[in-house]
């Protein structure tokens, strides 16, 4: 299991999460992909990412939430994946 990031905020129905890990230093592209599933710390699954975006040195990640997953609980967790 590795850590995908912290989530810093909840939009428009998303939790918002900064990268744990950069892009590497021959500017590989983060590793974590559309579809990725992200797991809580006590390893339920939360939901799956739908969009990476901003600096490719440390992106952003949207992950939208399972059914009966209350979005603003999850404000400063942090979420892994598989």
């Amino acid at each position: 299991m590795r850590r995908v990031g912290a989530v810093v905020r909840t939009a428009q129905g998303l939790a918002v999460l900064r990268a744990a890990e950069a892009a590497d230093e021959e500017g590989d592209e983060y590793r974590d992909e559309i579809g990725t599933t992200v797991l809580d710390d006590s390893l339920e699954e939360v939901g799956r990412v739908v969009d990476v975006f901003g600096p490719v040195s440390h992106p952003y990640l949207a992950v939208t939430p399972n059914d009966g997953v209350h979005l603003p609980s999850l404000v400063g967790s942090t979420l892994y994946a598989r």
